[in-house]
């Protein structure tokens, strides 16, 4: 696809979706169709809302594991898990 080409399909492209703007805002069947999808549109930005808020609850929560895991591995390292030379196994 060359330049041309290119700028044409990108010329009709805006001009669709200006045409289908100014039919949505500004005739009043396009407001009648806005009016009904607009609860839709208000319940699908709730639910995206709400799946954002538990995406971040679980970032929050990996986060909170891993730095767990972190300071057992620190932790781990520091300390011999048994004190003595003689003793292999606590059972």
């Amino acid at each position: 696809m060359n330049d041309n080409s290119r700028a044409m399909a990108l010329t009709i492209a805006g001009a669709v979706i200006g045409g289908v703007a100014g039919y949505i805002l500004f005739t009043e069947r396009g407001r009648e169709l806005r009016r009904r999808f607009e609860p839709a549109l208000d319940n699908i930005a709730g639910e995206l809302n709400s799946f954002r808020m538990t995406i971040e609850k679980a970032a929050g929560v990996a986060n909170e594991g891993w730095k767990l895991l972190n300071e057992a591995m620190e932790s781990g390292s520091q300390t011999s898990r048994y004190p003595t030379l003689h003793q292999k196994s606590p059972f």
